[in-house]
């Protein structure tokens, strides 16, 4: 039971507003101590969760960041820069981001996201666009187009990310296979999620198509 007392520990810093790093790696050395591990262990398995999850510190560093891009007018001027291309469609736009997006997945690359892409730029164009062309958007127009702009970040990774052959989600799906007894390899995983991935852009560019006709429909009957 007294191996339990990092909780403990944690809940009365919590309490008392004390530092969260502070209190948490109080927690986790007592903790080690109480189950029987040596200071170098603990170090260590301290440094190995660290490593293990030093890529959602990122978000972190990106978050503030993106806060003053906004404050000082980045999604007024991606909404500007759109507003002077005549042809752009908010269908189009999304279209486009979903193959970039896609193919950045497959090929691992950290592009996107929706805090860093889809909140201060994509959306901002995508609704820029269908002002640009139709004047002023209902409230429920806006809406469609604020969870367009979210799902195609979704589509993308969700169907983009199998395609790379050293994707966590890949990785996940052959050891599940392989301990059920089905024999597979990354590179059979991968290959199959290709034309998944391809099958995942044509109905999101159909789905974006129709949405501009939906659109174009309505401001033109009123």
């Amino acid at each position: 039971m007294i191996k339990l007392i990092g909780i403990l520990i944690i809940i009365i810093g919590f309490l008392l507003k004390l530092d969260t790093i502070a209190v948490v790696l109080t927690a986790g050395v007592i903790t080690g101590i109480v189950g029987g591990l040596g200071f170098g262990e603990i170090l260590e398995t301290l440094g190995e969760a660290f490593i293990t999850n030093r890529y959602m510190t990122i978000f972190f560093v990106t978050l503030p960041i993106i806060g003053l891009l906004e404050k000082y007018g980045l999604k007024e001027r991606a909404a500007s820069l759109i507003g002077n291309l005549k042809a752009a469609t908010t269908g189009k736009i999304l279209s486009f981001y979903m193959v970039l997006r896609t193919i950045a997945a497959a090929l691992s690359l950290r592009i996107g996201g929706h805090v860093e892409f889809i909140r201060p730029l994509i959306y901002p164009m995508a609704e820029g666009a269908a002002k640009n062309k139709y004047g002023e958007l209902s409230e429920e127009e806006t809406e469609d187009i604020k969870g367009l702009s979210a799902s195609v970040e979704n589509y993308a990774n969700f169907y983009g990310q199998n395609v790379f052959i050293a994707a966590g989600g890949v990785l996940l799906i052959v050891g599940t296979l392989n301990e059920l007894g089905v024999e597979v390899s990354e590179k059979d995983v991968s290959k199959a999620a290709i034309p998944i991935a391809i099958i995942g852009i044509i109905l999101a560019v159909i789905q974006f198509r129709i949405f501009d006709r939906k659109l174009e429909k309505s401001k033109n009957k009123n």
